[in-house]
């Protein structure tokens, strides 16, 4: 006779993890936890490993005068009653947003964005934004999504969460090179897939720091029209100028309505507002030849996924963005100084521990981005979360593995340095401890 012995009273069977999403056992999805586990376990270490902005301008003051002003806004500007404004903040909201003509208002000023506030989506966050076009626009299983390689982990785990093929495109000292993203598509086409579209950060990229020329972006758009190729321009960094001036977005350059802009205000404004937003002013033909914009189509999708974007964080943005006039390159005058000392640093305090005979001897080199908060270093061993937690718990240092950022196995002997979360002071001392971890490594490879 087979057992009968029932399960103990009160024991749940344990689900197994191979009959869960494929993702969840991809490690570019346990990779930022893994980072987040290391900094809890060592916070006395300096960490260059996160990218988020800087807190020293915050004020929590701020928040309540942020609402006074949007509050404000609608009433002695728009003319709404109390009853309306009340409604505006405390009920659920238009699932498009309801600052979506600020937002409009605001690229316009800043970035020479011309579009109509209705094609501007409000999101929860910029990571919300790809999710919602990532879905729209991927409808067969040979749809396939161009990356840089090295490539933002946010984008590629969203990909593989919806199932989404990847090709990854090899990044150039000037970011993504067009010529090779032609070569992507033809190869994909080649294979029997459907290059759908193209995700690019152009300015800064987050890990790489690498930032697109002028003529490679104009190269980059010829390329898009001639190939039937959307571009899903991610534009977080653009503010931060190092050296020289700002470059034009993607956007700011599209005529035929090929760039679909995502942006965020975690780097300009505030993090801990989690908003958001895609401009997708492409026009949509239904099949009995009614026209949207894509933006209603993606708002279809978000009300059954967050349903709309907080109305308070979206106020809190609204009332900075009309106390800054709608320009919010300008308010952003001071950090924008900030972060460019902070990178200027870095870049000094590496040159400083590794002048260029230690920098031979030792096989050490960096590059040397316009602007952003990120660099790479290239060392001569191993750089994977067994060296990250010795580099913690020894050195007093962290970095980030560049492994996490290729789809093709590259990065393994690089580290992402970010210089955002930092001061001076701390970079100077942070670069001393990870020079002292590098020479050991190295020395030890060589052994």
């Amino acid at each position: 006779m087979g057992d009968t012995t029932a399960p103990a009273t009160g024991t749940a069977r344990a689900l197994d993890l191979t009959g869960l999403h494929a993702s969840l056992t991809d490690p570019v999805l346990d990779a930022m936890n893994f980072l987040n586990e290391v900094v809890s376990r060592f916070p006395e270490a300096l960490s260059f490993a996160p990218g988020r902005p800087s807190e020293g301008t915050f004020a929590t003051d701020d928040l309540v005068r942020y609402l006074r002003a949007y509050t404000g806004h609608l009433e002695q500007e728009l003319g709404w009653s109390e009853d309306r404004v009340r409604t505006q903040l405390f009920q659920y909201g238009r699932t498009n947003g309801i600052i979506h003509d600020l937002i409009a208002r605001t690229l316009a000023n800043d970035e020479g964005i011309h579009v109509s506030p209705e094609s501007v989506v409000v999101t929860t966050g910029c990571q919300e934004a790809m999710l919602l076009t990532l879905r729209a626009l991927f409808a067969r299983p040979e749809d396939t999504l161009l990356v840089s390689s090295p490539c933002y982990v946010g984008v590629t785990g969203a990909a593989r969460l919806l199932d989404i093929a990847l090709c990854p495109v090899q990044e150039g000292a000037d970011g993504p090179d067009p010529e090779a993203i032609l070569a992507g598509v033809r190869r994909t086409r080649a294979a029997g897939g459907r290059p759908r579209a193209l995700y690019v950060v152009p300015d800064f990229a987050n890990p790489s720091g690498a930032s697109m020329t002028v003529a490679a972006r104009e190269r980059l758009l010829e390329i898009a029209a001639q190939e039937d190729l959307l571009i899903l321009e991610d534009d977080p960094y653009g503010f931060f100028v190092r050296e020289g001036s700002a470059r034009p977005t993607l956007k700011a350059l599209d005529r035929e309505k090929r760039v679909l802009h995502l942006g965020s205000f975690a780097k300009t404004a505030l993090p801990g507002a989690r908003v958001g937003y895609v401009i997708a002013d492409q026009e949509v033909i239904g099949p009995t030849g009614g026209r949207t914009l894509l933006a209603d189509q993606l708002s279809k999708i978000k009300s059954m996924t967050t349903v709309n974007t907080s109305a308070i964080s979206q106020a809190v943005i609204g009332g900075l963005l009309i106390e800054s006039g709608c320009r919010l390159r300008a308010a952003n005058a001071e950090a924008i100084a900030y972060y460019r000392t902070n990178l200027n640093t870095l870049l000094e305090e590496l040159e400083r521990h590794f002048p260029d005979r230690l920098r031979r001897e030792l096989g050490v080199d960096w590059n040397r981005p316009e602007g952003g908060f990120f660099l790479v270093v290239d060392v001569p061993f191993l750089a994977d979360t067994k060296a990250l937690e010795h580099s913690a718990r020894n050195f007093g240092v962290l970095w980030t593995p560049m492994s996490d950022f290729y789809l093709d196995g590259g990065g393994g002997s690089q580290l992402r340095l970010s210089c955002s979360a930092l001061n001076p002071a701390e970079i100077a001392e942070g670069v001393r401890r990870l020079a002292a971890f590098i020479t050991e490594q190295a020395a030890r490879a060589d052994q």
